[in-house]
């Protein structure tokens, strides 16, 4: 049996089978209207369609935008559904018409609609969700406002209430998401030449949602969005495989403190290092159950806790680990959380404690593999 093998659990083994007969989920993920995200989505389709792929649109939103409409080309369209609702006629997607004509990839614009009352859902990610569950694979399209986590978030940013919002876990559960990205610029300079609205509404957008410093904050709610799908693939690449080496894809920095008072000089190291690389970081304290570690006092508790306080404050998560050895602890944590950087402090141990347990800190130098250690003296 090789080293790496693991036999799965049958739950393990039951979510790998739905995974197979569901169709795939693949989301272009925006920021604002007019970035290209339809554009996107049927220009893959036709060149799946080339590929020899079976790809249909079961529904597109082009907003008489000429380069959108002709990059439908060649797909097929499903036919809308016709609602009656107060005397008049709505079209939305059919999706029975979708399921009966079974193919291999159906092209959806806008997930977070609303349906009209009389649908056969209330929102259109029920559909695609339906749709998935008979193995058909869907590509689809989604503004970064349109999340309902960041639905207060947004109104803050933009002052715009969302009403059309779906759950994350729909984005969660996407097999693959696709950032379209286009400066707020270039975005303003179509927008100006009635490329997205029609010329009468653009002055009234631009004072509105379409404001730059809008623009500049949506952008990097997606990109952020975007950076942390990725790591969660990576994250879950890394364990499927068996590695445990740190990749330096991404900082994340652990600052490891102590009950001395100048612990809080690390906490603020290490705030102005996540600051500086736009990273997570997390502060991790050890409770050492070796026979030989000093017992906490009541002081020690109470700087513990302050140092925690100013930790939080300052953004960090903070963990409390328990060993015999401080650098096994230590270094265990940091390859679960994929640390990248260490910072502590020079050893407070006594000559005694170091002759009989060894430094903390050459441990960690020697120990630790594609880490930085960063050292800092506390006076």
């Amino acid at each position: 049996m090789s080293e790496g093998f693991r036999r799965l659990t049958p739950e393990e083994a039951l979510e790998i089978i739905k995974k197979q007969q569901r169709g795939k989920l693949k989301i272009f993920l925006g920021y604002a209207p007019g970035v290209g995200k339809t554009y996107a989505m049927l220009n893959e389709g036709n060149r799946r369609l080339k590929r020899g792929q079976d790809v249909v649109i079961g529904y597109v939103e082009t907003h008489g935008r000429k380069e959108t409409e002709a990059q439908i080309g060649n797909l097929e369209i499903i036919p809308r559904k016709k609602i009656e609702y107060h005397g008049m006629i709505l079209e939305e997607m059919d999706t029975d018409a979708i399921i009966a004509r079974k193919p291999e990839v159906v092209l959806i614009d806008e997930l977070a609609h609303t349906n009209a009352p009389g649908s056969k859902h209330k929102k259109r990610y029920e559909d695609v969700e339906e749709i998935l569950r008979h193995g058909i694979n869907v590509i689809t399209t989604l503004n970064i406002q349109h999340l309902e986590s960041l639905n207060d978030v947004i109104q803050q940013i933009t002052g715009v209430a969302v009403r059309e919002t779906i759950p994350d876990s729909i984005v969660d559960s996407a097999d693959e998401i696709v950032a379209v990205d286009l400066t707020p610029d270039a975005l303003l300079n179509r927008l100006k030449r009635g490329d997205i609205y029609p010329v009468s509404k653009v002055d009234e957008c631009l004072s509105n949602f379409f404001r730059k410093g809008n623009l500049n904050a949506l952008r990097e709610l997606m990109l952020r969005l975007t950076a942390e799908e990725v790591d969660i693939e990576l994250e879950e690449y890394m364990k499927e495989h068996g590695i445990t080496d740190t990749w330096e894809t991404n900082e994340k920095i652990m600052v490891c403190i102590t009950p001395n008072p100048l612990s809080k000089k690390l906490i603020r190291r290490g705030a102005r290092r996540a600051r500086r690389f736009k990273c997570d970081w997390v502060v991790v304290y050890v409770n050492c159950t070796h026979f030989l570690a000093p017992k906490l006092t009541e002081k020690d508790k109470e700087v513990l806790e302050s140092h925690f306080m100013l930790a939080k404050q300052l953004g960090a998560e903070v963990y409390t680990l328990t060993g015999k050895s401080v650098s096994d602890e230590l270094l265990k944590f940091a390859k679960q959380m994929h640390i990248t950087q260490i910072i502590i402090g020079h050893s407070q141990r006594s000559r005694l404690q170091t002759f009989f347990r060894g430094s903390t800190v050459i441990k960690l130098i020697k120990k630790a593999k594609n880490i930085e250690i960063h050292v800092i003296p506390y006076k």
